[in-house]
């Protein structure tokens, strides 16, 4: 989408769609780039209802506030609406193993010192992460992938390994935590489903102790289709999105809402 023509185009598009009195208007650009807060942080952004007020060969506008519009890169998209349609629109945000957005606040519990629990809302500001559901492992190289694929970046710059891994539809976690002496017999690995256009199976990411590198393995029906050895923490992101990342995940989902007048 040429970001410049929809600049110019805008006033033209809107007309007849502000308040005759309004002096300004400020619209949105969803093109599948990811926004950044006033601080420079990566921020989600949230789904919103308005009116389709033009649609053109390159964009959707979307009528939100009285003033206020969204302009959708008509290739993301996964339903065209015609003007006039009331529609929701849910942009991409990053989410947890448990569906939840990433950066929504977390419930932990607490414990007083008479042992009575309780729980507390916490919230995390810039820090948006998706923890695997594993538990604590006792392998110091386990944890260290553990923590490496919760931290590091995606390839997008955008993500977390871990969102890549949730956009693929990861589940159904094992883990591999050896003992310190069963390194080399039972390497500490994880493994997942997943069910991308890319490769519906098994993967599994295991630490090869010998060359002090990761091995990533794609499974169909238990039989072994693909093995990439040497795989370094710093392209390890690389290595998954190209085996399991579609880029679905950068789709603009946009549903029709009813008419009131049929409702």
């Amino acid at each position: 989408m040429d970001k410049q023509a929809i600049h110019a185009q805008m006033p033209k598009l809107i007309a007849g769609h502000v308040p005759s009195n309004a002096r300004s208007f400020k619209f949105t650009v969803f093109d599948g780039q990811p926004k950044v807060s006033p601080l420079g942080l990566h921020i989600d952004p949230n789904p919103f209802d308005g009116k389709v007020i033009a649609v053109t060969d390159e964009a959707i506008i979307v009528k939100t506030g009285r003033i206020k519009f969204a302009v959708l890169d008509r290739t993301l998209v996964t339903e065209i609406p015609e003007e006039g349609a009331k529609v929701h629109v849910e942009p991409y945000a990053r989410r947890r193993f448990d569906g939840e957005r990433a950066d929504a606040p977390e419930m932990i519990t607490e414990y007083t010192d008479d042992g009575q629990p309780y729980e507390i809302k916490r919230f995390l500001i810039g820090a948006v992460f998706a923890k695997l559901p594993i538990s604590e492992p006792q392998c110091p190289e386990l944890k260290e992938l553990i923590g490496q694929l919760e931290q590091l970046p995606a390839p997008d710059g955008f993500r977390r390994i871990t969102h890549l891994l949730v956009d693929a539809g990861a589940r159904d976690f094992t883990w591999v935590d050896p003992e310190p002496d069963k390194i080399y017999e039972t390497p500490p690995a994880i493994s997942f489903n997943v069910s991308t256009a890319k490769f519906t199976g098994r993967a599994t990411v295991l630490y090869d102790r010998a060359h002090d590198a990761y091995v990533v393995e794609l499974r169909r029906d238990g039989e072994l289709v693909k093995r990439i050895d040497d795989v370094y923490f710093d392209s390890l992101g690389q290595i998954l999105e190209l085996l399991i990342d579609d880029g679905s995940w950068r789709l603009i989902r946009v549903q029709r809402l009813p008419d009131r007048k049929n409702r």
